[in-house]
This record gives C-alpha cells, sequence and structure tokens, in this order.
C-alpha cells in the first residue's frame, strides 16, 4: 500500500446522489462514509513491498480494487469481481480528505506534462474508454451520444479519439450542448418534448443515416427506448447511465433487427491507456473543469453539482499546493 497526500478530486454524480438519498440500487449508506473516486494525490509513504513508486511520485488512483484473485481477475474483468473494493461504495470509504491509503498496484504514476487534475479526470475518462471498446467504435464509425453531461462528454472525445467519424449528441440543456460541440461533437440536437421515435429520426436526419453505435448516458427510460430506435439494424447500443431497476424498451424492435445491447460496469485496464492519451496530448480534457473548491468548501461544491452547474466540479485537498 501508499500513503498519499490527496491534490485533486472530482465530484460525481453518484457522489451527490449517496449523500441526497443515502443509497444507489442495492448499495446503501447504514455509517458514515467518505465520498469521492475521482482522485490524484502525491505519494507520502510506501510499503515494504512497493518498488515502482516512492516518495514525491504523482499519481492517479484507480478507485476499484479487487480483494481476491478470482475468475474474474483471472480473465482479465477485474471490475466484476463480486467482492471488489470501491472507494465510496458502500461501505468502503471514498478519498475526498487530506490524507489517503490505497493499494500500490492502483495508483498509477503520473508524467511530469500530465496535471493533477489531468489525473483526476482518468476516472470519468475512463468510463468514456471501457464504453467505446465495448460498443466497437472504431475508424469510420458513425455515433450517436445520448445525453451531454460528464460522461456524455468524455464518450465524445474518447469517440472521436478512437476514430468516430461524425458524433452526434443529444440533450435537454443548450450549455451542456455547446460543451459537447467545444469537446468534438460534429452535431447536437436538443431535445425538447419529441418522443423517442422522433428523436431517433431527427439523429437520423442530421447523420444522413441511422448511427451504428448509439451509448446511451441518461439512463432515462425514453432516452433508452430512442437510443433502440435509433441504432441501425445490426448496430450496438451500450447502456451506460444507470436509472430505475425495471425500464420498459421496445426490445422485440432490438430483437429483430440485431441490435446487440450491451451493459457496462465501471471500467478496467483503462488507467494505462488514460495516461497515454494524456501524455502524448491526444486527447484534451481540460475544459469539463468549470468550477474549483477548496476542500473547506467542500458542501459548496456538493451543492454547486447538485444544481447542475458547469460540468466538473474538482475539489483541491492541499492547502500547501498553489498550482493551477
Amino acid at each position: 500500500e501508499v500513503l498519499l497526500r490527496m491534490h485533486s478530486v472530482g465530484i460525481c454524480g453518484s457522489d451527490v446522489h449517496y449523500w441526497q438519498h443515502g443509497r444507489i440500487g442495492d448499495f446503501v449508506v447504514k455509517d458514515p462514509m467518505v465520498l469521492g473516486h475521482e482522485a490524484s494525490g502525491t505519494v507520502v509513504k510506501v510499503g515494504s513491498g512497493v518498488t515502482h513508486l516512492k516518495p514525491g511520485d504523482r499519481v492517479a488512483i484507480e478507485p476499484g480494487v479487487p480483494r481476491e484473485m478470482d475468475e474474474f481477475c483471472k480473465t482479465g474483468h477485474y471490475n466484476l469481481s463480486p467482492t471488489i473494493f470501491f472507494c465510496a461504495t458502500p461501505p468502503d470509504d471514498g478519498n475526498l480528505c487530506r490524507y489517503y491509503k490505497h493499494s500500490a498496484s492502483y495508483c498509477y504514476k503520473l508524467p511530469d506534462n500530465v496535471t493533477f487534475e489531468e489525473g483526476a479526470l482518468i476516472e470519468p475518462l475512463s468510463v468514456g474508454i471501457h464504453a467505446c471498446k465495448r460498443a466497437g467504435v472504431t475508424l469510420g464509425s458513425k455515433v450517436f451520444v445520448s445525453g451531454s453531461g460528464p460522461i456524455g462528454l468524455v464518450n465524445v472525445i474518447v469517440a472521436k479519439m478512437m476514430g468516430a467519424a461524425v458524433v452526434v449528441v443529444t440533450d435537454l440543456s443548450a450549455s451542456r450542448l455547446q460543451k459537447a460541440k467545444e469537446v468534438g461533437a460534429d452535431f447536437t440536437i436538443q431535445v425538447k418534448n419529441e418522443t423517442p421515435k422522433e428523436v431517433a429520426s431527427k439523429v437520423e436526419s442530421v447523420l444522413g443515416c441511422m448511427p451504428e453505435i448509439t451509448v446511451e448516458c441518461t439512463g432515462v427510460q425514453a432516452c433508452i427506448q430512442a437510443g433502440i430506435y435509433a441504432t441501425r439494424s445490426g448496430g450496438t447500443l451500450v447502456l451506460v447511465g444507470l436509472g430505475p431497476e425495471m425500464v420498459t424498451v421496445p426490445i422485440v424492435n432490438a430483437a429483430v433487427r440485431e441490435v446487440d445491447i450491451r451493459g457496462i460496469f465501471r471500467y478496467c485496464n483503462t488507467w494505462p491507456v488514460a495516461i497515454a492519451l494524456l501524455a502524448s496530448k491526444r486527447i484534451n480534457v481540460k475544459p469539463l473543469v468549470t468550477h474549483r473548491f477548496p476542500l473547506e468548501k467542500a458542501l459548496e461544491a456538493f451543492e454547486t453539482t447538485k444544481r447542475g452547474e458547469g460540468v466538473k466540479v474538482m475539489l483541491k485537498c492541499d492547502p500547501t499546493d498553489q498550482s493551477p
């Protein structure tokens, strides 16, 4: 293990949800819990067996650590391990604090040209990498991203990086769609009160064809329905956003058109990829951070996120560090 002095911690929608509702699905907050799972910091101390890190190293933290070497770990899908430790998922504490201890294998050294903030953004970025890989985005893909929150935006960034020719994004918010344009979306559609089929036909009309790939990032029933209707026959719909447990969807429409519906659970094996992309300047995640607060103003930061202001709110945990 390593002891870290925390630097930057992003606030996620799930953090706000636990704060407001005390549960997400089967994960119920029963005791006081530290939030935060999008994080970076500086190594202060290392355990005796740690060789790849030393005090002073700047690292990005992968929040999910398997507790045992089970069949999922052996096949490379450690994110699906049922006993995994995960920051800020009850009963496991997160890392929104000044000092934090974590498994050294899940701390990744940041190159000098990658900032602490970029390091903290690797967590949401990883969701985009994992989702786009599961979707099979490749050279020339036409992609529909449903939802333009932080996760929708990282999917836009990654889809374009992986070779998507065209990406269209839908959302209710004009300002969020403007941010999607800023990070590389080719087309945006502001949804008002259209039916799912109407949304699908709008997507088709701006693309000039139906997309082979849809990445659904809202979890809203109507949006999942629109995702099925929009996806080209033989294409793939990846469900990233999580809504209610039971959702009514036109499953027969998907079945008879051979639309593959895939889920994702967090990510695995994405930190080295993300660090390589950030270090080579092939992707730019800096526009995602719109608000910054010191740790003392955490409540204000959470209120800002809850109100849906900006995109990514970042907390600064190290009062001695004055870097932007």
